[in-house]
């Protein structure tokens, strides 16, 4: 899903961007070993791209979750915020990386059942915690910690969205394409939007298969 409106800054680069610019693009190269296009976007305010890397770096090291486990929270998160880069990306790293078995993947992509009860349990949690804005009910953290999970966890939950609206909003207001690297895995959302926060979903969901 796109914003219907399309901000116009260049994409930045090591070479042409300005200092305070640079300085983050050299964390990030020094964090991930390249930079993606979301980055070269995001840089455009530094403050953003510093803000996304501190966050996500500090959930892939101490959060508690598992790579797995990580990665189902980022794809629900970006699922639902109908993030079409986010979703590609993290399709790519949960296989390649991570190691999330591809039909808890796919599940996600798809918007089916996920064949792991606990995963589905963590990827529930955090869709309640999107769409309700951090207000689960109480049955609904039950049903979250009954999966063994702590209540740290919901925290860390939180910190995942954080950092993922940072990403998922600019994403949708740069129209920022996909890069080379997670084109085999790219998702494609069928959600209309139309101004005034009105979001229509369409009956069949786009979704780009493994190849």
């Amino acid at each position: 899903m796109l914003c219907e409106y399309r901000i116009t800054l260049e994409p930045q680069d090591i070479e042409t961007a300005n200092p305070k610019s640079r300085a983050v693009l050299e964390k990030a190269l020094e964090q991930v070993g390249f930079i993606p296009n979301m980055y070269a976007y995001m840089v455009n305010s530094p403050g953003l791209l510093d803000s996304y890397l501190h966050g996500y770096a500090a959930f892939r090291s101490e959060s508690g979750f598992t790579p797995p486990e990580q990665e189902v929270i980022f794809l629900a998160i970006s699922r639902e915020h109908g993030c079409e880069y986010c979703v590609s990306a993290h399709s790519m790293l949960a296989d390649v990386k991570s190691l999330l078995d591809p039909a808890v993947t796919d599940a996600i992509r798809d918007d089916t059942a996920i064949p792991d009860p606990r995963l589905a349990a963590l990827a529930e949690f955090t869709r309640i915690m999107v769409r309700s804005r951090g207000l689960p009910s109480h049955a609904e953290v039950m049903a979250f910690l009954e999966a063994e999970f702590k209540q740290r966890h919901i925290l860390e939950v939180v910190l995942a969205i954080a950092v993922k609206t940072l990403s998922n909003y600019a994403n949708h207001l740069c129209h920022t394409p996909l890069d080379s690297l997670f084109e085999s895995r790219r998702w494609t959302d069928a959600t209309v939007y139309t101004p005034g926060n009105n979001v229509v979903r369409s009956p069949t969901i786009g979704k780009a298969g493994r190849r």
